[in-house]
């Protein structure tokens, strides 16, 4: 484990004798490893899996859940998933592939006791990609699903940074951040001093960064380089070409995905809220919620809007015959 070591080894103790935590055993080519769930709430009939960003962020940005889902009586499921937070944080690069995360996911599900007739699984940025991928693989397992903040395309991804994001950055500024990615220095201090109010205060928080929430800044001061860089690559303004997803593409495949499906966007979000709305109609039951004042993390900037439409759709499940 990592810093956070005043967490008890959990393993296979009940939820009521920990809090609502539990370290849930997960079978890798590596060998077992555990991943840290924590359950909030208690309802039979809706229960709500979230899937963090990244690759290799955390549970701790998504806690604004708490200020809204209890209330509306939805039982919901924060979860590192491995190599991530209160998780294990095995050193073994072959475990950072997307059809792994996918069995670990469905590994959660059963651990959990989540039915198809309770089962949400909410994906933000990565985690949408990873619900999406996780809907295709395991189609019978689901009441419904949320995709949020993330395009079905990789490629496409790219190429509205590239095209669209990037040429709203000063070119001298520009050029200075692609020469630092080129050199392979990300990890200089310039790269986020330039990155922070000429993109991240603009496209994913758009608060001053002296503002930002302390999840969202326990969430990025938590993120594991490790899986981040291999799967999504070193450049925040788009995937690299080598990156381990820069080729995904799943937009032709959104038609098998038949549940009721909600697909969050914003209008200044590092996503193409066109591509999202498409999304929605591609899907067969596709809705789209839009957050007018959003970033990347809607989730705080526009923040009533997005957990209105959130709400109004997972509360539309659980009145659901399928929920029953």
């Amino acid at each position: 484990m990592n810093d956070l070591t005043t967490y008890l080894d959990t393993r296979g103790l009940p939820d009521r004798l920990t809090g609502g935590a539990r370290r849930i055993p997960i079978d890798t080519p590596a060998g077992r490893h555990f991943v840290w769930t924590k359950r909030i709430g208690n309802n039979p009939s809706l229960k709500v899996l979230l899937l963090h960003g990244g690759p290799g962020s955390t549970h701790e940005y998504l806690e604004a859940f708490d200020s809204f889902l209890p209330s509306a009586g939805i039982e919901y499921y924060y979860y590192d998933q491995l190599g991530s937070g209160n998780s294990d944080q095995p050193d073994a690069t072959e475990l950072w592939h997307l059809d792994r995360f996918v069995d670990e996911v469905e590994q959660v599900r059963r651990a959990l006791g989540l039915t198809p007739q309770n089962f949400v699984l909410y994906g933000q940025s990565w985690g949408g990609l990873l619900a999406m991928e996780y809907a295709l693989t395991h189609p019978g397992q689901l009441l419904g699903l949320v995709i949020s903040n993330m395009m079905a395309s990789a490629p496409a991804y790219t190429t509205y940074a590239e095209s669209v994001l990037a040429p709203q950055i000063d070119q001298a500024v520009l050029a200075e951040i692609r020469a630092l990615e080129a050199a392979g220095d990300t990890d200089n201090p310039r790269y986020l001093e330039l990155l922070m109010p000429n993109h991240y205060e603009r496209h994913v928080l758009r608060l001053p960064a002296s503002e930002w929430p302390d999840p969202v800044q326990r969430g990025f001061g938590h993120i594991n380089p490790a899986i981040y860089v291999p799967m999504q690559g070193p450049s925040e303004l788009g995937m690299s070409r080598e990156a381990r997803l820069a080729h995904w593409d799943r937009v032709s495949d959104l038609e098998r995905i038949t549940v009721p499906t909600l697909v969050m966007g914003a209008e200044h979000d590092t996503m193409d809220p066109d591509h999202l709305r498409e999304m929605a109609r591609l899907l067969p039951h596709g809705h789209y919620h839009h957050c007018p004042h959003g970033s990347h993390l809607a989730i705080y900037d526009d923040q009533e809007v997005y957990f209105s439409g959130l709400l109004d759709f997972l509360t539309g499940l659980a009145r659901s015959p399928g929920s029953e």
